[in-house]
């Protein structure tokens, strides 16, 4: 059975959507991150960035989340796998994308409202992600013109993905709704019903 380290509601979170998706077993393997669980001697064995989220599939363990979605996502031969080398080319790039552009500026705003005391806060890096987001969403909302999904017209890793940040930097209060082309995309992607089931342990 494969086990995850991370919570739902960390970046393993799209981790747990592929499980889903893919129906597998997994076991949640608990980490205390006050108690700095992720840096003791055995987890550093697992992943020696210290960091979540990780698995371990067998003998095989794997860390980073869109490195762990991509090989589930392949090994277990789901439709949301790459058919060919040029929608793997098209599915790394979207998610590349996410995580080095899109994501960034939306942690950094993650951070400085939920983990910054208000009086330290820094309220310009807050003014610069909310600035900068909307140009990238500028660039999505171009990939998503007349197009169902972002590669060939099925759901793939590259919506899983990229959903997962969009739905970060939807929740911190960004508002989708000029994005017409982001806003219906979501939506279908957020009516998944693995999509549900990772809704729900985030509530828990």
């Amino acid at each position: 059975m494969i086990k995850i380290y991370g919570s739902a509601r960390s970046s393993a979170g799209r981790c747990y959507w592929m499980l889903e998706e893919l129906q597998l077993p997994y076991e949640v393997m608990p980490l205390n991150m006050k108690e700095r669980e992720h840096k003791s001697e055995d987890y550093l064995k697992i992943n020696p960035n210290g960091k979540i989220p990780a698995i371990v599939d067998g003998d095989v363990t794997v860390w980073e989340s869109m490195a762990i979605t991509s090989y589930l996502a392949k090994k277990y031969q789901s439709p949301l796998a790459p058919r060919t080398p040029v929608e793997d080319a098209h599915m790394m790039q979207w998610s590349f994308w996410a995580l080095v552009d899109l994501q960034k500026p939306a942690v950094d705003w993650l951070i400085q409202e939920m983990f910054v005391p208000e009086d330290k806060r820094n309220h310009q890096v807050i003014e610069d992600a909310k600035k900068i987001i909307p140009n990238y969403l500028k660039t999505l909302e171009r990939g998503l013109e007349g197009k169902t999904y972002l590669v060939d017209e099925r759901f793939t890793v590259a919506d899983l993905n990229v959903a997962s940040v969009v739905h970060l930097v939807n929740s911190l209060g960004m508002d989708l709704a000029p994005h017409k082309n982001i806003d219906r995309w979501m939506k279908a992607c957020k009516d998944r019903p693995a999509f549900q089931k990772l809704a729900k342990m985030r509530e828990a």
